[in-house]
């Protein structure tokens, strides 16, 4: 596979012409066609339906392009419910799947009519006494531990994670909220993280299937939703083959056909809360070379940084790099390319063959659309880039303006010595 940015070097200086770099940029025309193949996918079952990870790109616009779609939210934090409601999304087009909640995040779900998820069986009596009941429609958090395994290998560790509840502990959750008047509902699991695989959603949607014949069996509990979470990811290097979320969704209605169906539970809803893949591929941030260094290895020094973009620094994530303007010509300078942090991980490529970079370049770094700008921080006083929305015509939107040393300062209100510097 050839990455290719979705917007041209002329449109991204004629941006950067009013909004300096470093900041990031999302294609309004590449999520929107991917949330239409998203629902084509799954369309065979009347109560699908993606409730988009806000802790992915969290942004009112973004947000709305996605509710336009008919995409719900997944919520897993006061103020993201707060955005949620500020964007319009309210009601049961919220889920809220935290863990170890303040009692105060309970009852604004609660308030906002949202679908709560509860991570943990002592949950159940917390939630109790924040409300004063139980709401008729609410879910539970599923982990079957051990290590989960699909036909390409081992995925991930569920019995190392601290999400969901245990086999033993779900069934007698789902008896204890029966009782205390839930009326509808849901399981929920998230297994694996970022899978390039059309295995997964399948396998793990057999599991939850025969997990949900069981639970009416031993407990006479129907689950009226399945929530498959998150977890299908997206090709960050060229050599991998994207997920196909059309193979994946024929793939969840052979078991669904041949575990739920027969048993009785046609009518089971099934769910999603992707992010990364909903949203990755079609975000980018913009970074311009301004500085060069010769010492052991040749370094390319750009205005971004760690603090705009984490995953390479956090994880050692790799993002493919474009140099605008030299996609043709040969990549045969090897570089560091890095940002401005006093900390040596503070790089976005090591050892990367790239074409020759001048001062001036502007660099487009893939797949930011998740988990890029909302994973930035602070650190070293760096402040946040801004965000750009590219429509289909071609025009674009500031949607969010980058930080000043006032926001940076304005948590100083109790110190009068920082008050000039926070206006």
């Amino acid at each position: 596979m050839i990455k290719k940015p979705f917007v041209t070097k002329e449109k991204l200086e004629e941006i950067a012409a009013q909004v300096p770099t470093p900041f990031h940029i999302y294609d309004e025309a590449g999520i929107r066609e991917n949330a239409k193949k998203m629902n084509e996918a799954f369309s065979w079952n009347p109560g699908f339906k993606e409730y988009f990870a806000v802790k992915a790109t969290p942004n009112p616009f973004i947000l709305k392009v996605l509710a336009d779609c008919g995409c719900g939210t997944d919520c897993s934090s006061y103020t993201e419910l707060m955005l949620s409601e500020a964007s319009g999304i309210t009601g049961h087009d919220i889920m809220f799947s935290a863990n170890e909640t303040p009692a105060e995040e309970y009852a604004l779900a609660d308030r906002l009519g949202g679908i709560i998820n509860l991570d943990d069986i002592t949950h159940i009596d917390f939630l109790k006494d924040t409300l004063g009941y139980i709401p008729e429609t609410i879910s539970c958090r599923y982990n079957p531990g051990g290590v989960f395994e699909i036909s390409n290998g081992i995925m991930d560790n569920p019995g190392d994670a601290k999400y969901g509840m245990t086999h033993d502990q779900i069934m007698e959750a789902y008896k204890r909220l029966s009782d205390m008047g839930a009326k509808k509902l849901g399981l929920h699991a998230f297994l694996a993280s970022n899978t390039v695989t059309n295995d997964y959603y399948p396998m793990l949607a057999r599991t939850l299937f025969e997990l949900v014949v069981e639970i009416r069996e031993k407990t006479g509990v129907k689950i009226a939703f399945i929530n498959l979470s998150g977890g299908v990811g997206i090709a960050y290097r060229p050599e991998e083959t994207p997920n196909d979320i059309a193979v994946i969704g024929e793939g969840v209605k052979k078991a669904f056909e041949e575990i739920l169906v027969p048993a009785g539970l046609s009518d089971t809803a099934i769910f999603t809360e992707l992010g990364r893949f909903m949203m990755g591929p079609y975000g980018a941030l913009v970074t311009r070379a301004i500085h060069e260094k010769h010492t052991y290895k040749e370094y390319i020094g750009v205005d971004a940084c760690a603090a705009n973009l984490m995953r390479p620094a956090m994880y050692g994530s790799y993002h493919h790099l474009t140099v605008m303007g030299k996609e043709d010509a040969p990549c045969d300078h090897k570089y560091d390319v890095v940002g401005s942090l006093c900390e040596n991980n503070d790089k976005f490529a090591i050892d990367r063959m790239l074409p020759e970079i001048e001062k001036g370049d502007l660099i487009y770094i893939h797949d930011t659309g998740a988990h890029g700008f909302s994973m930035g921080y602070n650190y070293n006083g760096r402040l946040r880039s801004a965000e750009v929305l590219l429509h289909p015509d071609g025009s674009w939107d500031l949607i969010r303006r980058a930080e000043k040393p006032a926001d940076y300062f304005a948590t100083f209100d109790c110190f009068p010595e920082f008050a000039g510097l926070s206006k």
